[in-house]
């Protein structure tokens, strides 16, 4: 398929808006039409992001809504703003990617205890697509909407999809996740403040983190069975990235084995014989999973590392609609990683 697609963007000036930007100049088939941001309105792109002087949208100035004709819209934006608007959108027949969570949890009591707002829009729920490629490809390929998944519920059921997709059966999860502070977004916070963040790391949300039931959610989707995840994050000082150490129990296999065989056809996805660094991804949509298993203690350890911005945010959301408009799916995506 070489159609030439048109884009908005809406929120971006945000971190997984601007992650978005990068990512969709890199690719062939996307004419990017509307950007839009309540704050930058009426401003031009290379003068607020002037890291995309250098391109073709330098020139394009925010706006406040879409003025030109597009196709699908890239929703960046507090899960409060995403409910209300993505009805509208479908209605307007637009194809749509909600990079909130504002649709990615079936059951409706969930939103007003772990987001702050009552959602009554249970159709769209229903309807709403979970965007994990690696396990809802054939959906996604279908849908009019895709809830795109949270960064820590990427690392997390990646981490978990080849057991249950094998049918091995497992009991409660465990799972402590590390992240860089890019992940908080992009509006300024006292404790993120360089001279207080910097040599400091800390956990966060330990009683009640709304990527909780999002990975209960999706497993009981995927495994017909409800799961307890309990789940803890850390903030350390850097920019981007993600490793999650993800703890479970179940019948003994040959765990890199079973690994290898799920993922064999994902690009992706890296089945790898050592622990995984952050670098080893950082600026991609890769995925490194380092599957082992303990005997001291019976227990299995999979480690995941993303780039909580890339698969874990916009170039996951860019994956998406690669499926959703038959394009390769590895279109605007084959970034090698950063280093240093």
């Amino acid at each position: 398929m070489e159609q030439t697609l048109r884009v908005s963007i809406f929120g971006a000036t945000g971190y997984t808006g601007i992650e978005l930007l990068r990512s969709l100049l890199t690719h062939p088939f996307i004419e990017i039409k509307n950007l839009v941001s309540q704050s930058y309105k009426g401003q031009k792109v290379g003068e607020i992001l002037p890291y995309f002087s250098v391109t073709y949208i330098s020139d394009i100035e925010f706006v406040e809504e879409p003025k030109e004709e597009y196709d699908i819209a890239f929703l960046c934006l507090p899960p409060e703003i995403s409910y209300k608007l993505v009805p509208k959108l479908l209605r307007e027949g637009k194809k749509v990617i909600d990079l909130s969570g504002a649709y990615r949890i079936r059951n409706t009591e969930v939103y007003e205890e772990f987001y702050g707002f009552k959602h009554e829009n249970r159709e769209l729920l229903e309807k709403a697509v979970y965007g994990l490629p690696e396990v809802f490809r054939k959906d996604i390929k279908r849908s009019q909407l895709i809830a795109n998944p949270g960064c820590y519920p990427t690392a997390t059921l990646l981490g978990l999809y080849p057991f249950m997709k094998e049918g091995i059966e497992f009991g409660e999860v465990i799972v402590h996740s590390i992240s860089g502070i890019s992940g908080a977004g992009r509006k300024p916070k006292q404790h993120f403040h360089f001279p207080e963040m910097t040599e400091d790391f800390f956990n966060y949300s330990v009683e009640k983190h709304r990527h909780t039931p999002e990975m209960e959610d999706v497993i009981k989707r995927i495994n017909g069975r409800e799961i307890k995840v309990r789940f803890t994050p850390t903030v350390v000082p850097a920019s981007r990235g993600m490793i999650s150490t993800i703890y479970l129990k179940a019948e003994k296999v040959d765990v890199k084995e079973l690994f290898k065989e799920v993922y064999k056809e994902e690009i992706f996805i890296k089945v790898i014989d050592k622990p995984p660094h952050t670098k080893w991804v950082l600026g991609t949509n890769y995925c490194f999973l380092y599957p082992y298993y303990d005997k001291r203690t019976g227990t299995y350890v999979i480690i995941s590392s993303i780039d909580n911005l890339g698969k874990g945010a916009s170039l996951q959301a860019v994956q998406n609609m690669n499926i959703m408009f038959g394009f390769d799916e590895d279109e605007g995506l084959l970034q090698t990683p950063i280093f240093p």
